[in-house]
């Protein structure tokens, strides 16, 4: 009771100077509502990066030249290594527990067809398993795989946007386009598709890995090899003899000496999962500095609230209330005047999550789905109340130290 008095009692001060209650939470809204939205999106970001991996299959695993790359500089390096060539990728087939190995190149040009430029991106990889790996399917034409690649044949299937560009409202079927000045002709077409998995279908062009090494490269070894286990349980297993049997080739004893890196989606995952969650949380934690600065307007007010209730104050210590009803009192307000910013911040970083969710989507062309953090929220309206606990704790102190009869003089 000795509470819900002092609530109501506290809800009407407040009540009474709407205004200034609001303009003096305004810190704490917008600092819980930028924490709603930074960890929204974070999470939508995770979600969203994730299940793009995930796609890729449990059973997929990755092989790539150089060593395990710690930043962006060692990611350009990967391009440059020569470690992974034909004599490994024969190896790499002869292992027990592997059903397919595909190795792929990257390409980088553009492509012409009579004076028409574009930029795709190119990739000298087998179309049959990026159809299978990205369910794709084929518009028109058909697909090429290891026979074609064995046979270094000059044959490409491209993307709906590739067929635009070049070919306008034509069949893009028999027509002869030009990658660096090597001619390939269009065997395939690939259905509208859009973004997948990081890459946008549309825009691309396949052809097979070894035509690219010779005509358009001029390299003898592959920036990456794709490998489907089996079964997801051998993945395991498979990755360990993947390891020994390309160590045992490059005489390799020490792993720290390797000069190939694997991967599997389970590592993919968890290593995105750890790097997102860590960035989500240190700009969460950077927002949270407005939470500070709100704390601090809402002391200043609360000092001028207790400077201009002096009588007020008076009266009640004249009328019987003691320094701990008054300390109550003026605590109580600090806390539902914060608590209420972060319920308001919560409220309004909920509707600029969904926005976000939606502006995203439609700019990034994926499904960026909306997520609302509970733990977010909760934690910015605890976080707040108790911003007005501790910067509250001062004036509070300040008008309980009031004597009765100078607050009663107080002019």
């Amino acid at each position: 009771m000795i509470f819900l008095r002092t609530f109501k009692t506290a809800w009407g001060a407040l009540f009474i100077n709407k205004a200034r209650s609001l303009l003096t939470i305004l810190g704490i809204v917008i600092g819980v509502a930028a924490i709603i939205l930074i960890v929204a999106i974070g999470d939508g970001a995770q979600n969203l990066i994730l299940g793009e991996i995930g796609g890729l299959g449990a059973d997929t695993i990755v092989v790539r030249p150089g060593k395990q790359p710690t930043g962006p500089s060692d990611s350009v390096d990967t391009l440059f290594s020569d470690s992974i060539k034909d004599r490994e990728l024969n190896a790499l087939k002869k292992i027990p527990g592997i059903a397919e190995v595909s190795p792929a190149v990257l390409v980088s040009g553009s492509v012409s067809y009579r004076g028409e430029t574009y930029r795709p991106q190119i990739y000298g990889w087998s179309s049959e398993m990026m159809a299978e790996m990205f369910d794709l399917h084929i518009e028109s034409g058909t697909l090429f795989g290891e026979k074609e690649d064995r046979q270094k044949e000059s044959v490409a299937v491209i993307g709906s946007k590739v067929a635009e560009e070049l070919f306008g409202n034509d069949d893009p079927l028999g027509k002869t386009i030009k990658i660096k000045n090597h001619s390939f002709r269009v065997i395939g077409l690939f259905e509208q598709a859009g973004q997948v998995m990081f890459t946008n279908v549309d825009e691309v062009i396949l052809i097979p890995p070894s035509t690219a090494q010779t005509y358009t490269l001029g390299i003898d070894h592959y920036h990456e090899v794709m490998i489907r286990a089996e079964s997801a349980d051998a993945v395991d297993r498979t990755v360990l003899d993947i390891e020994q049997t390309l160590r045992d080739l490059h005489n390799i004893s020490d792993p720290d000496d390797d000069d190939f890196y694997v991967s599997t989606q389970s590592e993919m995952i968890d290593m995105v999962g750890t790097i997102l969650g860590v960035l989500t949380a240190f700009l969460a934690s950077m927002v949270a500095i407005s939470l500070v600065v709100g704390g601090i307007g809402v002391m200043n007010i609360m000092l001028v609230s207790v400077s201009e209730r002096t009588k007020e104050i008076g009266l009640r210590k004249a009328v019987g209330a003691t320094k701990v009803d008054i300390l109550r009192q003026f605590l109580v307000e600090a806390i539902v005047l914060t608590g209420a910013g972060g319920v308001i911040g919560t409220i309004i970083g909920f509707a600029l999550s969904a926005i976000a969710a939606v502006i995203l989507s439609q700019s990034l062309g994926v499904e960026w789905g909306m997520t609302f953090p509970v733990s977010a929220a909760i934690l910015g309206i605890g976080v707040s109340a108790g911003v007005g606990l501790v910067f509250g704790l001062y004036p509070a102190r300040k008008a309980a130290k009031k004597n009765p009869i100078e607050a009663l003089r107080y002019e």
